[in-house]
């Protein structure tokens, strides 16, 4: 397969700046992965395409404020870091901008001496292995000194940095949103418990793979970057339950679908599990774990449009693409969503 099949034109105004005051007014395109057709609809009638005993399974992360400003010790140069990646104690993987200035060995300084990066290795693309030294908590020290790590494409400053955040994140780590989970409120999950669907929780920590593109051209050459997942005997146990009584299980997000098809890989079936996945789901993949999709509408050529093609077929994929396109739909991260089902 060619990365080229996955292209669609994307018009630079439909890639959405800013959240909608009201996250469950989003546009909501329904395609029905069988046949292909579509319809166009809005978010909160979500409620409607989902029924007693099916399950939502939503990822918890938390996004770290990972995108830190700072000087080098040496010469007051200004340097942008992003925390993407615990390694152990306090190495990180991170992004460095410029990354020609961060050599092994180049110490960086933020916030007058609150806290120090030194530079103890180097990768490709920008990457840079760092060690912190802080006084107290770290989590505290990023709160005070860090902004969110909104992606590129996105130009306009975050006035309420919560709106990068899922209502229902909880464990810290994420270098960017499971953005499909931003279109719920706490309101919407309760009407949808009240009719009777399961919500389930996991966790993926989104990586480094969010901010790199597919730079092969063929996509069975492309290398996914490992991130850290968990499910619980809880959620194990919900979802099996879910499967046996004949109903269907929804990953919002990609992050969700790629956490349930990694552990139904690896175990066969849905079980307490944590680790490192790296999977990469692209078009002649088998779906084990789930049975649709919440999603948001994602990059040209990207691993994500390969993973809902896999679910929907490539062409009924680049179809609703177009679609949405016509129709003003807005994209990526603070964009409209697409329910496969």
């Amino acid at each position: 397969m060619d990365v080229r099949d996955f292209d669609f034109y994307l018009p630079d105004e439909l890639i959405a700046q800013t959240p909608l005051l009201d996250r469950t007014a989003s546009r909501l395109l329904v395609l029905d992965k069988e046949n292909g057709s579509i319809k166009d609809d809005v978010f909160s009638s979500v409620t409607d395409y989902l029924k007693p005993g099916d399950c939502l399974v939503l990822n918890d992360t938390r996004v770290l404020p990972a995108r830190l400003y700072g000087v080098k010790k040496d010469t007051g140069a200004k340097i942008e870091l992003l925390l993407l990646k615990q390694l152990e104690g306090d190495k990180w993987e991170t992004l460095a901008k410029p990354a020609k200035r961060v050599k092994v060995g180049t110490t960086i300084d933020f916030g007058d001496g609150l806290l120090t990066a030194t530079c103890v290795a180097e990768s490709d693309q920008g990457g840079r292995v760092v060690e912190l030294q802080y006084d107290g908590i770290l989590h505290e020290v990023l709160d005070q000194l860090g902004e969110m790590p909104l992606p590129p494409y996105i130009k306009e400053q975050l006035d309420d940095q919560e709106r990068y955040q899922t209502v229902f994140a909880k464990n810290r780590g994420s270098a960017a949103a499971p953005t499909a989970g931003l279109h719920f409120t706490e309101e919407l999950l309760q009407t949808l418990q009240d009719k009777g669907v399961h919500l389930a929780f996991i966790t993926l920590h989104v990586g480094l793979g969010t901010f790199r593109p597919v730079s092969v051209e063929d996509v069975e050459s492309h290398e996914m970057h490992a991130e850290y997942y968990q499910m619980s005997e809880g959620t194990a146990r919900l979802l099996t339950e879910v499967k046996e009584n004949d109903g269907k299980v929804v990953a919002v997000g990609t992050t969700s679908a790629r956490t349930l098809e990694t552990i139904m890989n690896e175990h066969g079936a849905f079980c307490e599990a944590s680790g490192w996945t790296s999977i990469f789901i692209y078009p002649g993949y088998t779906f084990k774990g789930i049975d649709g999709l919440l999603t948001n509408f994602h990059l040209p050529k990207s691993t994500l449009v390969m993973l809902v093609s896999a679910l929907a077929g490539r062409e009924h994929i680049i179809g609703a693409y177009n679609h949405a396109v016509k129709e003003r739909y807005r994209f990526f991260s603070f964009g409209d969503a697409m329910f496969i089902r």
